[in-house]
């Protein structure tokens, strides 16, 4: 898909504390923790969990009701924390 390709998200499901799980449109999956992005006092409703968990995909990326989103590229280019376990448990 090269250095073109804008992703989307279309499925977001929430898994623990800030991690959901992330479906990109071209089938990508990723655990994310969407917490390293909670910078300055914008993100402050979300720290709270119940708040946090109102989160819906809306166009190609994941949002809350109070306006606030996250970039679909920066997302997809997150770390997914399942390579993470894994490279740990091969240990």
């Amino acid at each position: 898909m090269g250095t073109s390709y804008l992703p989307a998200v279309v499925e977001a499901k929430y898994v623990s504390d800030y991690q959901l799980d992330i479906t990109f449109d071209d089938g990508t999956q990723k655990l994310v923790d969407v917490s390293q992005w909670f910078k300055g006092p914008v993100f402050e409703a979300l720290r709270k969990k119940a708040y946090f968990k109102k989160f819906f995909v809306e166009a190609t990326s994941i949002a809350w009701p109070n306006g606030i989103d996250i970039a679909p590229e920066a997302l997809y280019a997150a770390e997914d924390l399942r390579k993470r376990q894994r490279s740990r448990s091969e240990r």
